[in-house]
């Protein structure tokens, strides 16, 4: 029996009584579809076989497709009628990439993300099993609340043309062979004098192969991305290579603002406040071989560029540490290169007062 008290306003009710709150996986998954309603998000688990797909916010279902252009061609022509608002799947080495352009010239939204990322969402959202099918809609998730941000065109990478993809595959095999070159050269020094002949000839055979990829990237700057290489490379520090890089891996270049290309290569320092604790700020993440490009160009732009140089020296004046004011300079630099493509000019020490 209950017992009313109606001077105290006060109402005791038996145990068996009290309803419950319906947590079960059915009545989770209405919610989950009830918000997304207004909006259709993709997951999309990348194999280097075959694709997992997972659907929020339509009556799609968990679909695998071959990771080839017959699969891709089918979970484009699957996606198309559901009015998708935006695809996210991890970045796996290259298997996503052909993925990414077919679903991009179907007219998707898509974003690849960094994997270490998305795993830490999937923990932080209860996700602790991996499998792909749970992947696929892990990254759904993601994609649901990347699609709410003011800032998701940052996330959502232009579509590559052919010519992109060709200059980013000589880029890419340039780096490879500089580290296979940095390896030879480390064992040349311990090296015994029976093994030094075969080492030497790999040097210069490595050597032999990196002019030639400059020579071929080089000529493909030429024929099909003369104006932007001849646009970046009138800012002193900017040379071949780095001119090379940013058009290959960096076609956001001239389209985000000043910060968002910072944090998108990774030169923007990151707050880390908690209370009253206030700790030094760091720069994170990020694209690694366009920061490590702008690394070298930075080096010198402060002994040739005289924009570079003196805000250089300036922070050294101000007590900064040389590494400190280094990366600064390289934020620098990158949006005076970020203004110069979005406006088409050319370098002029106007930019420093931008």
């Amino acid at each position: 029996m209950s017992r009313k008290r109606t001077d105290a306003a006060l109402v005791f009710i038996k145990p068996e009584r009290l309803q419950a709150p319906n947590t079960s996986a059915h009545a989770q998954a209405g919610d989950a579809k009830t918000m997304s309603e207004s909006q259709v998000v993709v997951g999309i688990d990348v194999a280097k076989a075959h694709v997992d797909c997972a659907v929020l916010g339509a009556d799609f279902g968990a679909r695998q497709f071959a990771n080839d252009i017959d699969g891709h061609s089918a979970l484009a022509a699957a996606l198309q009628p559901l009015s998708v608002a935006l695809v996210v799947m991890e970045a796996t080495g290259g298997y996503e990439s052909a993925l990414a352009c077919a679903l991009q010239a179907a007219g998707l939204a898509v974003a690849v993300v960094n994997p270490k990322r998305a795993r830490d969402f999937a923990k932080g959202i209860g996700r602790l099993a991996k499998t792909d099918r749970i992947d696929a809609e892990a990254l759904a998730e993601l994609a649901a609340t990347l699609a709410r941000r003011r800032d998701l065109a940052r996330f959502i990478r232009p579509l590559p043309d052919a010519q992109q993809q060709e200059l980013a595959a000589l880029v890419t095999r340039r780096r490879q062979l500089l580290t296979m070159l940095g390896a030879e050269r480390l064992r040349l020094q311990l090296a015994t004098v029976k093994v030094r002949p075969s080492i030497d000839a790999l040097i210069e055979a490595i050597r032999a192969q990196l002019e030639d990829i400059d020579a071929q990237m080089q000529a493909h700057l030429q024929e099909h991305f003369a104006a932007l290489d001849d646009l970046l490379r009138s800012a002193r520090g900017i040379g071949p290579i780095a001119s090379a890089t940013l058009i290959a891996t960096l076609p956001e270049l001239g389209r985000l603002s000043r910060r968002e290309i910072s944090a998108l290569v990774g030169v923007a320092p990151m707050a880390n406040d908690s209370g009253t604790s206030h700790g030094r700020r760091r720069i994170t993440g990020g694209r690694f071989q366009v920061r490590r490009v702008l690394y070298m160009a930075t080096l010198t732009a402060t002994i040739h560029n005289p924009t570079i140089k003196a805000h250089y020296q300036r922070l050294l004046a101000a007590g900064k540490l040389p590494k400190v004011a280094l990366v600064a300079c390289m934020r620098k630099l990158l949006t005076m290169l970020n203004a110069m493509v979005r406006t088409q000019r050319r370098w002029s020490d106007e930019f420093h007062r931008a």
